[in-house]
């Protein structure tokens, strides 16, 4: 198992109200030895003015669960996580429901982790893949 720190999906929902997190519907749902995943509406909030599920509501999904996959890993006393890139091939339009993504780890070292996230269609068709290479900073 990867995780520095237990993983309880009510109190990862709660650490996110009034944020972006929070206002575009994204819910933590399961979680495993090495992945995390959490789920996001396609609504009004995340579509684009087409009516397709808006890119960087995507990225905005996948840049969450790297993230706090990393803040998993690491001791929360000690360290802190920051972003250091990201990005995301968009590979299948979504019009509703909701996309579920995935994340794995790629890499998890002492200074920077990185994660793969894959985001799924409700019919498990995947939507975008992403990664985001984050650095693990001491605390001062």
């Amino acid at each position: 198992m990867i995780w520095k720190n237990p993983i309880d999906l009510n109190a990862l929902n709660h650490w996110h109200q009034n944020t972006m997190q929070q206002y575009i519907g994204i819910e933590f749902i399961d979680y495993g030895d090495d992945y995390l995943t959490a789920r996001m509406p396609v609504d009004e909030r995340t579509k684009q003015p087409k009516g397709l599920l808006h890119g960087g509501a995507n990225v905005v999904l996948a840049e969450s669960l790297g993230s706090v996959a990393s803040v998993l890993c690491i001791d929360r006393e000690k360290n802190l996580v920051v972003g250091l890139e990201i990005n995301a091939n968009h590979l299948r339009a979504v019009r509703d429901g909701f996309v579920t993504g995935i994340t794995r780890p790629i890499h998890i070292g002492r200074s920077t982790h990185v994660w793969e996230i894959k985001i799924y269609d409700e019919q498990n068709r995947l939507s975008c893949i992403s990664r985001i290479t984050n650095a693990i900073l001491e605390k001062k």
